[in-house]
């Protein structure tokens, strides 16, 4: 059985557009893969598909320019309507302004373009394109398609129902995927030592192909190096000046390599959530890793149930990204809440038109308990509904006029 993609029926959809389908993700998060899940299932249905791939010198000849490039399509299609894919568009030098002119030309083809979250492909193309694409992002694989995989898509669209009903699957796949994450290759791959080279294998290729090109690096030690202390940290306070020390760089150079991190998919920050600068935090940002392996990867760390803090850290990345699904495609921000009096929230929702504070507990709660710290948020904010992630209770209670929601992680599914 194949990982089924969540993305796979929205790009479909999509295709009805004129505009130019733009897939963008990090390394081996399966972009090529669903490209040609996509490819088999419009030749299936009798459409003519083209697929270049731009790792391919044969393929890559065909851009040097956008005259060519069309001659060539023109060469296949014998000037018929077609689907023409574009993988690992960002070798193309320019790569935004060479897809505008094939856009403005206005040819009877639709155009898909996969890339990795370069910052050639991320800012140049998006530059140039304005008016001209839609963005659609693919992730590693999350808990939700990894979850479907597992039980052999048994249960699609009705996981969360099942894993209610079944504590011991539900402990066995969120130590599983909290251990060796969503990377495709990682997913398939068995016994453990294989998953490890595969993340091994994985994490050099986005070192060698992506960093050391994007940041012109003879040696990226200093690079993996402020990594590793960031995944020792997920969910924690930035000290920049420490992170410059440990990584033995400079302030400037730690956040430059901070950006190019979350530019290619590696991490993501967080801000604080303020309205009183003098008691909150106002600036550090916080980070998580999109991936939990990958994370894992980077410390050495094959078994972190073993390790209750740790393991409670990543059940905490693991709602962060949830809340990150559930509210993509929404005005929502997240941001975490701390005040200068050590009281925190994990992260805090900001719809626009309220609040919800959202606490991870790993724990598997036995009944409703409410900390001081998300108690002292509804005080001083009184929102409407408040939020407590855990393993497996679902109850709910009150504190004044909010209600505060204990839900199991996989109702956010």
């Amino acid at each position: 059985m194949e990982i089924q993609r969540k993305l796979l029926p929205e790009l479909r959809e999509h295709l009805k557009k004129k505009e130019i389908t733009l897939l963008i993700g990090p390394r081996q998060a399966g972009k090529t893969t669903l490209l040609k899940a996509l490819i088999k299932q419009l030749q299936q249905e009798g459409h003519l598909c083209l697929f270049f791939n731009l790792d391919i010198d044969t393929d890559a000849q065909h851009f040097t320019t956008q005259h060519r490039f069309v001659q060539r399509i023109k060469a296949l299609t014998d000037e018929k309507p077609a689907y023409v894919f574009i993988d690992e568009v960002q070798r193309i030098e320019n790569a935004g302004l060479f897809l505008k002119g094939i856009y403005d030309r206005e040819l009877p083809h639709k155009f898909i373009a996969t890339g990795s979250g370069s910052l050639e492909l991320k800012e140049k193309i998006a530059e140039s394109l304005v008016g001209r694409k839609r963005n659609f992002y693919l992730y590693t694989v999350s808990v939700e398609e990894f979850a479907e995989y597992r039980t052999e898509g048994l249960h699609e669209g009705r996981i969360a129902q099942v894993l209610a009903t079944d504590p011991i699957l539900e402990g066995q796949l969120l130590q599983e995927y909290l251990t060796y994450g969503g990377y495709p290759r990682v997913i398939t791959a068995s016994p453990s030592r294989e998953k490890n080279a595969m993340l091994a294998e994985i994490f050099q290729g986005y070192i060698e192909r992506d960093i050391r090109l994007l940041l012109e690096l003879e040696k990226s030690r200093s690079f993996v190096t402020l990594l590793q202390l960031l995944a020792s940290r997920i969910g924690q306070l930035t000290n920049y000046n420490d992170l410059a020390k440990h990584a033995e760089i400079s302030v400037p150079t730690v956040k430059n390599y901070l950006w190019y991190s979350e530019k290619t998919f590696i991490t993501a920050a967080i801000t604080p959530f303020f309205r009183n600068k003098e008691k909150e935090i106002v600036k550090s940002p916080q980070y998580y890793f999109l991936d939990p392996g990958l994370r894992n990867f980077l410390l050495g760390i094959q078994q972190p149930e073993k390790q209750p803090e740790d393991f409670g850290f990543l059940f905490q990345q693991l709602v962060f990204r949830l809340l990150e699904e559930h509210y993509r495609n929404s005005v929502a921000s997240i941001h975490y809440w701390r005040t200068q009096n050590q009281a925190e929230v994990d992260f805090v929702v900001n719809t626009g038109l309220s609040l919800i504070p959202v606490e991870a507990k790993v724990a598997q709660l036995k009944q409703p308990k409410i900390s001081r710290s998300l108690h002292s948020f509804i005080e001083q904010y009184q929102p409407r509904e408040a939020w407590v992630v855990n393993r497996s209770l679902q109850e709910k209670a009150q504190v004044g006029s909010t209600t505060v929601w204990f839900r199991p992680w996989y109702e956010l599914l």
